[in-house]
């Protein structure tokens, strides 16, 4: 478990461009205590100057009814700037904290987005979305909500002890006895408030988990039948998490209970001794009922530091979660001094590579082959056999265990990662989509592009007569996953995309296997146009896919087993 003053300094690490807004927020809320001892003087100058024979020194040469009205108008004015800061504080901290979450979530999705596809793949996509949005708020618990409080509870707390004691120092040590009692309760019961937090957490996450599973395969549970399966399954982790919120708010209500307890306890003897002062002559009833006054403001900020203090645990638990995601390190990092790349010729060569994923068996066992500029690959065999993961080390999602890829003779690992992906389009078996336009979909390879390069980009796919022919033409929203479009159609806005890129390699990984003949009829012939002059890549189970590739590879079992170049007359030479 992560300790809790290095969680803090991080959390205020995130927080440095708000500083001078928290800092505002900070003298707001010590401003609160200073009201606060002003509020009981009033009450003080009826009860000995009117009522009583005692008034103040200063205000002894006011009459009666002048020292009533000007009590009268100082309580007005008191309450009316501790409710003007307050509802400043209010509304500054509102904005500091929605602001900071909103900078701490950016933080964690930017990085999120830079983790490798095996973090992703082994992790799960609902747990990075669980941290960003339900433990990024952690910033605002600790230090608008908690932090912030704490300070001023603190301020207010050694304010009033002063005051107490420069009235009676006898009733000020009995007041502050209870302090060390409540900092105990809070110390003991705060580290398992941290614990079951943390567990509530994962919980929790695991049962969002559950919610996109079933929705993002919506279509497989609905064919088996299995809705009534889901449904257990996720209330039973609900139920899970539903149980520790509880214990979390047994722990919390037996913390508060102990803590008032404590303060009834502080409060009566203060209260007793303070009457045997009273009627011993060593204070007056005003100074007993500005005493006790003020023994609620005493308490207050005790409970405060008491209770924030504990709450506070939960947000250390969300914040030593996000943090973990921050501490996860990309396997696929930017090397210092890579070299920027403006577009590339295309040759590639893999030179004796090898792969395994963390903790697994290889998967690629030393694959060298050579692709000159312009040239069409093929790459055949069974599902597993290392199809995928070759061209995915092409585009660094992954690197080599061993050996080496070049592009242009140059290693990957040489060039900047951004500008070395922005060689490559890819259309994939299951084609992408966006659930916003088709225009917005098709120009997600280039943001900046117009409408005119988009419609070019349609009519070279293939695509341009089924979108003109839809209600809302480009405009048309393709729903989550481009579920509103046939498969054949979302392949060809796929394709759209990557004419529209204009990358000078091209990876279609088993771009026809999922439409029918006529539809695949048009993918081909949008796929000649698009691989002229570019350096592609082909995968695909059927053979008459890969016919007129200049070379064929075929892997089994990670293992390249054959690769064949053709001859100028036609006819397959095998290179091994």
């Amino acid at each position: 478990m992560t300790g809790r003053r290095s969680l803090l300094r991080r959390l205020l690490a995130q927080a440095r461009p708000c500083r001078v807004h928290l800092a505002g927020l900070l003298t707001l809320s010590l401003s609160a205590p200073v009201l606060k001892l002003l509020t009981p003087l009033p009450l003080k100058f009826v009860v000995d100057g009117v009522l009583g024979d005692a008034p103040p020194a200063a205000l002894a040469s006011l009459s009666g009814p002048a020292l009533l009205a000007l009590s009268a108008v100082l309580l007005v004015l008191v309450t009316f700037a501790s409710l003007l800061v307050g509802m400043a504080a209010s509304v500054l901290g509102t904005y500091v904290g929605e602001k900071l979450v909103r900078g701490f979530r950016a933080v964690l999705f930017r990085h999120a987005q830079r983790l490798s596809l095996a973090y992703h793949d082994t992790k799960g996509t609902t747990d990075s979305t669980y941290r960003i949005q339900y433990d990024a708020p952690c910033i605002q618990w600790v230090l608008v909500e908690g932090g912030v409080p704490l300070l001023s509870a603190a301020f207010t707390l050694a304010a009033m002890v002063g005051v107490v004691a420069a009235i009676d120092r006898t009733l000020a040590l009995v007041a502050f006895a209870v302090a060390p009692v409540l900092f105990g309760l809070t110390h003991i019961y705060g580290r398992r408030l941290r614990r079951q937090a943390k567990e509530v957490a994962r919980v929790e996450s695991s049962a969002m988990s559950i919610v996109q599973e079933v929705f993002s395969a919506i279509r497989v549970v609905k064919a088996f039948g299995q809705e009534d399966r889901e449904h257990g399954r996720f209330k039973g982790r609900s139920t899970e998490g539903m149980r520790g919120r509880l214990r979390v708010a047994v722990v919390s209500g037996v913390l508060g209970l102990l803590v008032g307890l404590t303060v009834a306890v502080g409060t009566a003897a203060v209260l007793y001794i303070g009457v045997v002062h009273v009627q011993a002559g060593r204070i007056t009833l005003g100074d007993l009922l500005v005493v006790m006054a003020y023994l609620a403001q005493l308490y207050g900020p005790m409970e405060t530091l008491s209770k924030k203090a504990a709450d506070m645990q939960a947000g250390l638990a969300s914040a030593e979660r996000a943090f973990a995601l921050l501490d996860e390190a990309p396997e696929v990092a930017e090397y210092a001094g890579a070299k920027p790349l403006e577009r590339a010729a295309g040759d590639v060569e893999f030179d004796a590579v090898r792969f395994a994923y963390p903790g697994g068996p290889p998967v690629l066992h030393g694959v060298s082959f050579t692709v000159p500029a312009g040239s069409r690959v093929g790459i055949e065999g069974r599902t597993g056999a290392g199809k995928t993961t070759l061209v995915s080390l092409l585009m660094r999602f992954h690197d080599p265990s061993a050996g080496r890829v070049t592009l242009d003779g140059v290693d990957l690992h040489d060039y900047r990662l951004a500008d070395l992906r922005n060689q490559f389009a890819i259309v994939l078996q299951e084609p992408v989509l966006f659930s916003t336009s088709i225009t917005e979909n098709v120009a997600y390879a280039r943001p900046g592009a117009t409408r005119e390069e988009v419609e070019a980009a349609t009519k070279a796919a293939n695509a341009h007569e089924f979108i003109a022919a839809l209600p809302d033409g480009y405009d048309t929203r393709v729903g989550e996953r481009g579920m509103r479009l046939s498969g054949g159609e979302r392949q060809r806005i796929s394709l759209a995309r990557a004419f529209l890129k204009d990358a000078p390699i091209l990876v279609l990984d088993e771009p026809t296997s999922s439409v029918d003949s006529r539809t695949e009829e048009l993918i081909m012939d949008a796929m000649e146009r698009l691989m002229k002059g570019r350096t592609t890549f082909i995968i695909a189970h059927r053979l008459a896919t890969l016919e007129g590739c200049d070379l064929r590879l075929k892997l089994e079992r990670g293992r390249l087993i054959a690769a064949g170049r053709r001859s100028a007359c036609g006819a397959e030479a095998s290179d091994g």
